[in-house]
């Protein structure tokens, strides 16, 4: 039985005792008597925990910290709890604090679509965000081997998922990997979400990894952000030349990134600019709006050549929200199709980068950073109860790399970090 101040856990189905209360909240499935049966396999741990909860959605006035969220339980045999060390806060938790993506992610929570007629009163919320973070673990389901209590890891969570903005957030064993262990959980922090979406743009949507990526030419659109960062050092890790775009001020970070060729959006035109080089094998756009309609072009990309186009701004979720879950899909599909048939015609490929959850791709990024091939670059760091004016940080837009949250790592760990290479912009 794991104890707390307000009452108990049963260590078999994980149901809630409150001492004021002589029943059980729900119904145990190993009754004996008028209590659960009085052992627990798992490690002593609090059923309760901090966490800054989304009571609705808009702006950062809906968001409330509590000490009495209730601690996520291990329902199936590959799940594990992880104590969340620090957590970062990206453009998509921004977006979902105003209703982004709600439609789509409340049918992945519910794929039936049956809840709202049974419990008309009950909807996702309050939420927690965040999609990433690294930690600690601290308990795990029957069939997960490959971790144990205690062991650092770092994870980035589905976005249907209640999120890492508190001191324990529930995963499963294929969304996790072992922390680099160069790195602070501060720095790891600030990888996984945005690696994971470069990773999945890159190498499963455009084709490239370790093997065939020497020699390519590849442009990155909003090379300073997050994803952008990653990006060029995944990509001159594997031996590609880089062109990149940004401001006149990140510009030295870019170039200590490895970045070939850089664009300053600010100084030149960025369409004329990008004419003068060499066509690309790859373009990543991070910016979306008119860029797609001008670069997704021979004009930019080698025709004939399995050259991609690859945009991380899909409208795919914003039409599900606007028209409806079966309606929006259909919009997002004829969408996706045009574009694919227009580039067909000039031999050309279109594609959408979508954030993945892939602990073995983690594996990957975790060796790489281990090698110093990738750096974690920071912004600025937060403490957690400071997580709403992270929020305004990203939402402010010109990021120089991640903004990190703290929430259980050591104030030195935070503030010493010249012993590993990390770069502040």
């Amino acid at each position: 039985m794991i104890t707390g101040t307000l009452g108990r856990i049963c260590g078999s189905c994980r149901t809630l005792l409150v001492k004021k209360e002589p029943s059980f909240l729900g119904r145990c499935s190993f009754q004996r008597n008028q209590g659960c049966r009085d052992f627990s396999t798992s490690q002593r741990r609090p059923y309760i925990m901090k966490a800054w909860q989304l009571k609705a959605y808009g702006s950062n006035k809906n968001f409330q910290f509590t000490d009495n969220a209730p601690m996520p339980p291990i329902m199936y045999p590959n799940q594990m709890v992880v104590q969340v060390c620090a957590a970062s806060v990206n453009p998509l938790d921004v977006m979902m604090r105003e209703g982004y993506g709600a439609a789509m992610l409340n049918r992945q929570r519910d794929p039936t679509g049956v809840l709202p007629f049974m419990e008309p009163n009950v909807n996702e919320l309050p939420l927690v965000l965040g999609r990433d973070c690294s930690g600690i673990v601290m308990e795990t389901g029957l069939n997960v081997k490959e971790y144990k209590p205690g062991e650092e890891v770092w994870v980035a969570v589905n976005p249907y998922k209640m999120g890492t903005h508190a001191e324990f957030v529930l995963v499963t064993n294929s969304e996790i990997s072992h922390k680099p262990k160069s790195l602070t959980h501060v720095q790891a922090a600030s990888i996984p979400y945005a690696g994971l979406t470069a990773w999945a743009s890159l190498v499963t949507q455009g084709g490239l990894n370790e093997k065939t990526t020497k020699g390519k030419r590849v442009l990155v659109l909003g090379g300073s952000g997050g994803v952008g960062t990653f990006a060029v050092q995944l990509l001159k890790a594997w031996g590609a030349h880089v062109t990149t775009t940004c401001s006149r001020d990140a510009i030295p970070m870019m170039t200590s990134l490895g970045a070939d060729d850089i664009v300053n959006y600010q100084a030149q035109d960025v369409m004329e600019q990008l004419k003068r080089v060499d066509k690309f094998d790859l373009i990543l756009d991070g910016i979306g709006g008119d860029t797609e309609k001008f670069l997704f072009s021979t004009d930019y990309l080698k025709p004939w050549a399995g050259a991609k186009y690859v945009t991380l701004r899909t409208p795919l979720l914003k039409n599900a929200d606007s028209f409806g879950f079966s309606d929006g899909l259909l919009k997002s599909g004829m969408s996706l199709a045009g574009n694919a048939v227009k580039g067909l015609a000039s031999g050309i490929h279109y594609r959408w980068g979508f954030f993945t959850p892939d602990g073995m791709a983690l594996d990957k990024i975790a060796a790489l950073a281990d090698r110093g091939k990738i750096r974690p670059v920071i912004d600025r760091v937060f403490t957690f109860d400071q997580l709403p004016a992270a929020y305004e940080k990203v939402e402010q837009g010109h990021a120089r790399g991640k903004t990190v949250i703290s929430i259980a790592e050591k104030r030195t760990e935070i503030d010493d970090s010249s012993s590993f290479d990390i770069i502040h912009a």
